[in-house]
């Protein structure tokens, strides 16, 4: 094992989190990633050295510092609060069996985390989603077909987040011979190797890496009635996040409540802002310490700074960030998007003669509840009154 420092001098210190997060992927021999004074220490084990890391990571470096646009920092909305509990909200969870960590990003949720959720998710539909005329729920498939997902650009624009789902080919030979090779190396072995390429197909269906594409795949070539369509829906969602899953709250298989508008300009653009409202009203009623600010998704392009800093400078994301106290770090538990026509062009999906625009905001159901336990720890008599009544209220239902 051994130590590599690489300086992050030609960045922003904005940026310097989005590069760390990024270089988990640049060699899988990479077992920690720490960011120190402007630099980011990286250590590995890879056959290819420390100068093989370093040229890695200062690839994606200059990924980063492409053109002079900056990031525009805006916060729109600050609620702080003086939260009681400021302890390893994971490590008491854990302690007490109320999750159980099967390994870094991937968790058994127990009671009262598992009720907890549920609350989570019937207050975001019954407080949010339901204050938007005519809203629908549906329910989606867990994996997603490969040319929809092609559609989305997701595979350009987040390749390293792909869990590909395949299956044995059908042929008699191949899944006898693959049986025989598990049976006599006394069960599955992750470290000896299987001719995947010739056992198994080419993979037609991913894991479901958000909620709203399947609603977009739902509209192909449709042409909508009125101003627009309001669906909501929640789905598991699935992205492959290396190393980073060892960071607070990023899961490896999440759930993920969204609010979809899909229809002409205005009528998805007057929601998000209604939906934006309704965000910082339940964060001021459920008292969390948290802010609304300018964000971009973590593009792994060659041009992420163009696309990123487009997407800030448009605003078509925004995102609430939950504070967690004990890591001295805030996370993204909402997020509101703008999508332009994007979707509307690549299905097809049309308002009129012109295709539709579309719009969503999504809640991490996981990471809501991570962050206000992280806020206000597991005794409910520190909970906020509100939050609490509104809990215990819910509870007399649900049983």
């Amino acid at each position: 094992m051994t130590t590599v420092k690489i300086s992050l001098a030609g960045l922003a210190e904005s940026q310097h989190g989005q590069v760390k997060y990024a270089s988990a992927f640049a060699d899988e021999h990479i077992q920690e990633i720490l960011l120190i004074d402007g630099h980011i220490i990286i250590t590995h084990n890879s056959p290819n050295g420390d100068e093989g890391i370093t040229q890695r990571v200062e690839r994606l470096i200059e990924r980063f510092s492409h053109g002079d646009f900056g990031f525009k920092e805006n916060i729109l909305f600050e609620n702080k609060v003086d939260t009681p509990y400021e302890g390893d909200i994971i490590a008491e969870l854990a302690e007490r069996k109320a999750i159980k960590v099967l390994e870094p990003g991937l968790f058994i949720f127990r009671e009262p985390f598992s009720s907890l959720m549920r609350f989570l998710d019937y207050s975001f539909v019954s407080k949010i989603a339901r204050r938007f005329e005519g809203v629908q729920e549906e329910q989606y498939p867990a994996v997603i077909n490969s040319h929809t997902l092609n559609k989305t650009n997701h595979f350009t624009s987040f390749p390293e987040h792909i869990h590909f789902v395949t299956h044995l080919r059908e042929d008699l030979d191949v899944i006898e011979a693959f049986s025989q090779t598990i049976r006599e190396a006394g069960g599955w072995d992750q470290e000896k190797p299987l001719a995947l390429d010739n056992n198994m197909v080419k993979p037609n269906f991913m894991m479901n890496p958000s909620t709203c594409y399947h609603c977009y795949e739902g509209l192909e070539n449709e042409t909508l009635e009125g101003d627009g369509i309001v669906v909501t829906a929640i789905a598991k969602c699935h992205r492959f996040e290396s190393k980073n899953h060892s960071d607070f709250g990023r899961l490896l298989d999440f759930s993920m409540r969204e609010i979809i508008f899909v229809g002409k300009p205005e009528f998805v653009k007057e929601n998000r802002l209604k939906s934006i409202e309704y965000l910082k009203e339940l964060a001021v009623e459920w008292q969390v310490d948290s802010l609304l600010e300018i964000a971009n998704d973590p593009f792994f392009t060659n041009d992420f700074q163009v696309k990123a800093s487009f997407q800030r400078n448009q605003e078509m994301k925004y995102e609430l960030r939950l504070n967690i106290p004990h890591v001295k770090k805030s996370i993204a538990c909402s997020s509101v998007n703008f999508h332009s026509n994007t979707f509307g062009n690549a299905f097809n999906i049309k308002m009129g003669k012109r295709n539709a625009v579309t719009g969503c905001v999504g809640f991490g159901i996981e990471r809501w509840a991570f962050a206000f336990l992280a806020q206000y720890g597991l005794d409910e008599q520190q909970w906020p009154a509100t939050f609490r009544e509104q809990y215990h209220a819910w509870q007399e239902k649900a049983l």
